[in-house]
């Protein structure tokens, strides 16, 4: 049976590129299920030429903003109706259970929505200035702009970039990661429909050594934005840095989960649960160590390892609507979490439930989890003391759906504890009392912080990390709209001829004074 093959999204067609075949694979099968091109740092040089021809047409960068606007709700409406076909290709390269993307893929119209209205709303300011002169303050696009998107969230994180991007005219080129190409190309179609010009969105499948380092490295990139692990984003970073392009990264996470006394155990469970195993804990803000206090860590431990007992029981096929969690995205990250729970073993951890690849057939509808890269939901903790806090798991993103359970007596304690890593993304705090619920979260070093919940996002809410292992700037919200633009200040002097003349004669004959400023 021949296998779908996929092409660049290049001026509003699907075009050949010059790279090699990327095998696309689906994760809970182990079977190569299409092909994409990749694109050659050839085929980059063509895109980004192409995207600057879009950029000076003006047709999208000089649009009305309500043009502009109007297309993007354009965007969402046609994104709504191609739904099912994005959440079904989405299930299949990512591994994820259907009921995750059925939940997420539909929210994602609010950004679309979100950027229509900023343009709708926004003010342009007038400064006051002195002297009779009209100053004011406009926004301008950048110009061609690169977008690096991981396999995790492939549409969200795409769409999170994109929305903003092109709400301030710019021309965008998506490369997309080589684990979870299709959506994007999908995408890329969709918007195209919705009235985006052609060349203004381009998607360009690929490597991280060719096709990525060849967009971020070139000379007529104005601004990289990416989402992937501090190691890379340092790099890029660097790169980036040599051409003076302005620079949105999301990196690394090992975001705390802290469980006071005066919590609901149930809910703190849940949302344990939820925070910790969604998307197979494949999320840069998953909160892989739950900070518990002692008096109340045997009971909600107890709870704990039920509810993650049954997810284990009801994994299953990603197509099946009752599955609960999916697996690894490949070979490569279940071996990267098998050896760091490994290590936290050797060191003296404990595992309370979990700890091993699936293999074997699913209680819930007979899958041969053998034939993919399924983990069982675990849980580690100390077998004495704090001697987890010496493994690699305590320290290092391990991308997958393993925590670390460790207790603490004071409030100071809990604190130390979360902010005992060189990451600062996300972190959780469940506390009924709140004035502690306050207290905490401001000492919490974490660009976002949830309390009695976990993973909220919207469109108008800041995204990004507090410390530079977590990234720099941040998604969402007005803040990165106008990481897309440029200001560009206007002065008009609306001084009579009269006035001007015997003001601003700096070279005048017997002029006394002059003006300067």
């Amino acid at each position: 049976m021949n296998k779908p093959c996929h092409l660049l999204w290049l001026a509003g067609k699907e075009q050949p590129g010059h790279g090699e075949m990327i095998p696309v694979e689906n994760p809970a099968t182990g079977e190569i299920f299409a092909h994409c091109q990749a694109a050659s740092s050839g085929d980059v040089e063509t895109a980004v030429a192409q995207a600057w021809a879009a950029f000076e047409s003006g047709y999208w960068s000089r649009a009305p903003r309500h043009q502009r606007a109007d297309v993007l709700d354009r965007c969402a409406a046609l994104l709504g109706g191609a739904l099912p076909k994005l959440i079904d290709l989405e299930v299949e390269q990512t591994g994820r259970p259907v009921r995750e993307m059925k939940a997420q893929v539909p929210s994602l119209v609010r950004w679309f929505r979100y950027y229509a209205s900023v343009l709708r709303v926004e003010e342009r300011p007038l400064l006051p200035t002195t002297g009779q002169l009209h100053n004011f303050v406009s926004r301008e696009p950048l110009g061609v702009v690169a977008l690096i998107t991981p396999f995790n969230h492939p549409l969200l994180i795409a769409v999170k970039k994109l929305a903003p991007a092109l709400a301030a005219g710019n021309s965008v080129i998506l490369k997309p990661s080589e684990l979870t190409p299709l959506s994007s190309l999908l995408l890329a179609r969709v918007l195209h429909e919705a009235g985006v010009p052609e060349g203004v969105v381009n998607v360009l499948p690929g490597y991280g050594h060719v096709t990525g380092a060849a967009l971020v490295a070139h000379p007529l990139i104005r601004k990289v934005d990416v989402t992937g692990g501090t190691a890379a984003g340092r790099a890029i970073g660097a790169v980036v840095g040599k051409n003076l392009a302005r620079y949105t990264a999301e990196l690394g996470g090992k975001a705390p989960l802290i469980v006071f006394e005066k919590a609901d155990v149930d809910l703190a469970v849940n949302g344990i649960a939820f925070g910790s195993f969604v998307a197979s804990g494949q999320t840069c803000i998953a909160s892989t160590r739950i900070i518990v206090e002692n008096k109340i860590l045997p009971r909600l431990l107890e709870r704990l390892t039920v509810k993650t007992e049954s997810i284990a029981r009801r994994m299953g096929s990603p197509t099946n609507s009752a599955s609960m969690m999916g697996p690894l995205i490949s070979q490569k990250q279940l071996n990267n979490v098998e050896a760091l729970v490994d290590d936290a073993v050797q060191r003296d951890a404990v595992v309370v439930t979990g700890g091993r690849r699936m293999t074997g057939k699913s209680q819930l509808d007979g899958t041969d989890f053998s034939k993919g890269y399924f983990y069982e939901p675990t849980i580690l903790e100390s077998s004495s003391g704090n001697s987890i806090l010496r493994t690699r798991i305590w320290r290092e993103e391990a991308f997958g759906p393993v925590i670390v359970v460790i207790g603490f007596d004071t409030e100071e304690q809990a604190i130390r504890l979360a902010n005992d890593t060189e990451f600062g993304l996300g972190a959780g705090i469940w506390t009924q009392d709140l004035a502690q619920a306050f207290r905490v979260s401001e000492q919490i070093q974490a660009g976002i912080t949830w309390v009695n919940t976990h993973h909220r996002n919207d469109p108008s809410s800041p995204w990004g990390g507090a410390t530079p292992a977590s990234g720099v700037g941040s998604e969402n919200g007005i803040d990165a709209y106008h990481a897309y633009t440029k200001v560009k200040s206007t002065i008009i002097n609306y001084a009579s001829t009269e006035e001007s003349l015997a003001a601003d004669d700096w070279f005048g004959e017997g002029a006394d004074t002059v003006r300067y400023g």
